[in-house]
């Protein structure tokens, strides 16, 4: 019995609701993503007066430091960082490939923005191999070297108490040819059906509510609709709770071309179940997010709102200048706010733009003040969080149309 239900419908755009152990996710959703246990600048209570309802972990960093061991002695990611709410957790997959096939190909997975990089896997020559049995790889902190397993990346998860998990799979590259995209998807194939036995052996008992632990497939390919086809019908013939659509949402040029996200997932959301979670990993500009719940996704991560905040990137809607040529955004550097006493975005509720002026925040990012990144990452996912809620609402009250074309 599925743990997620739609409750409304406009066109193929869908309000749902997800159970999970740790409460209730209103969807469509926008999960921040909190890396290393943190939501970088942010504590749970600042998250929770965003509006933040769910947010994503990390498996390889929080595996690599502190250790799913220790977190799992500390009573779990939940406890450990002080987050009540639920907790999705990836697989490690994307930073196989970030070690691998990004360093191969000398490319990033968006071309046509720094926003999704993993920073902090970008600082040298490292290497992975990967194999049948999982991805052979070299830490980033210290150089020792590790195996992570469809297993052993169940075994993570579980330890860390996440409330949905996702399969181990192989991030592929554009750059790929068609023959390593078969091999590599075959081998993803087999990696999620060892990933959910594990997980089925491991999960014993239920959580709160009555809920246990969700395992959601991943949706693998490259930019060819055969392919995606072919992958959404064999993930949709497996037992999972939801199903995750990853992969490289372009070409060679450009790894997330808009147009080219707007046709992957035309390819497969009507192959999917109905009655199950559609979550696009990595999406989260302003544009992609009406254009993938229109097409019928209803969960999605990033670190844009975050990374954008901390380089001086704020958000704005279309009343303030926001449009999807500035990517709703102003550059808080800029001289023009030196003596500005409006907030980023007047009209936005956000505790920053309730009691703070552009000039003041110009004044901090410029000093590089500490307070800088925790007013703007607030007013970024606050933004981002609330925009996806008022998408939510006009699904329900069938005013989506009529949303999306105040904004894109």
């Amino acid at each position: 019995m599925s743990n997620f239900k739609v409750v409304a419908t406009e066109g193929k755009a869908r309000a749902g609701v997800l159970k999970t152990a740790h409460g209730e996710v209103q969807t469509p959703v926008f999960m921040p993503v909190g890396t290393q246990g943190t939501v970088k600048a942010l504590d749970p209570e600042d998250l929770r007066n965003c509006g933040t309802q769910i947010i994503l972990g990390n498996t390889y960093h929080l595996y690599l430091r502190p250790g799913n061991k220790l977190i799992k002695k500390m009573g779990g990611l939940h406890q450990f960082m002080g987050w009540e709410g639920p907790i999705l957790t990836d697989s490690g997959g994307f930073q196989a490939f970030s070690l691998g096939a990004m360093i191969e190909h000398g490319v990033k997975k968006i071309g046509r923005s720094e926003n999704n990089r993993d920073e902090s896997l970008a600082r040298g020559p490292l290497v992975s191999k990967i194999t049948e049995e999982g991805v052979q790889f070299v830490s980033h902190l210290d150089g020792s070297k590790h195996l992570l397993t469809p297993e052993k990346s169940m075994e993570i998860q579980l330890d860390l108490g996440s409330d949905i998990c996702l399969v181990l799979d192989e991030l592929l590259s554009p750059l790929h040819g068609p023959e390593y995209v078969k091999q590599s998807l075959e081998r993803t194939h087999r990696w999620e059906i060892r990933s959910e036995e594990y997980f089925r052996k491991g999960v014993r008992t239920e959580g709160e509510r009555g809920i246990g632990p969700q395992l959601f497939g991943i949706l693998q390919g490259v930019f060819d609709k055969e392919v995606r086809v072919q992958e959404a019908r064999w993930v949709t013939g497996q037992d999972f709770a939801g199903i995750s659509i990853g992969g490289s949402f372009g070409t060679e040029a450009d790894w997330a071309a808009a147009k080219a996200i707007d046709q992957t997932i035309s390819w497969v959301v009507p192959l999917l179940p109905v009655s199950l979670p559609r979550h696009a990993l990595g999406i989260g500009e302003v544009r992609d997010l009406f254009a993938c719940i229109e097409r019928g996704i209803d969960m999605f991560d990033c670190v844009a709102p975050m990374r954008r905040a901390r380089n001086g990137s704020l958000y704005i809607g279309p009343k303030n200048g926001g449009k999807v040529s500035n990517k709703y955004t102003l550059s808080i550097s800029r001289a023009e706010f030196t003596a500005d006493p409006r907030p980023v975005d007047p009209g936005c509720s956000c505790y920053t733009c309730q009691n703070f002026s552009k000039a003041y925040l110009r004044h901090l990012y410029l000093a590089k003040e500490l307070l800088y990144y925790r007013l703007a990452t607030i007013h970024n996912v606050f933004f981002i969080v609330n925009l996806v809620k008022s998408i939510r609402e006009a699904i329900i009250d069938h005013q989506f149309e009529l949303l999306k074309k105040k904004w894109v």
